[in-house]
């Protein structure tokens, strides 16, 4: 194993709002806190009854998915918490992902593409804030 599923991060023009929906759909609570995530008017979180979270990243200019229309595909990703994110990248890329932000990683995540070309986030366990 070389990480653990975080969340699933769906973008959107107003992540509270989308939160708020999710919340009465599944139950759980709305912006808990949490060490893993800052929360703030561009990053909403759910935590679900079942243990699952959530998360609700804002994009500005935000265009819907239009299923099942290929220009305009599913937005999500995911967040795997990692301890140590040089050895987790070494062993993603070995598997076949594409390191899409090679930005230094003193916020604590980097962006890959899995083979398909998914976008997902390797996140150190102890960072403060999700990827965005």
């Amino acid at each position: 194993m070389i990480a653990e599923l975080q969340c699933v991060v769906l973008d959107c023009p107003e992540p509270l709002k989308l939160a708020a929906f999710y919340g009465e759909l599944l139950g759980g609570e709305v912006n808990r806190p949490d060490r893993r995530w800052s929360l703030d008017e561009h990053w909403a979180t759910l935590h679900t009854p079942s243990g699952a979270v959530l998360a609700f990243q804002q994009v500005i200019d935000h265009q819907p998915p239009q299923w099942p229309d290929p220009a305009r595909p599913q937005q999500a990703h995911l967040d795997f918490a990692v301890a140590d994110l040089d050895r987790a990248q070494e062993q993603v890329l070995a598997l076949g992902a594409t390191l899409l932000d090679a930005t230094p990683d003193a916020r604590g995540w980097r962006v890959y593409a899995d083979p398909a070309g998914h976008p997902f986030c390797l996140i150190r366990e102890e960072g403060p804030a999700g990827c965005r």
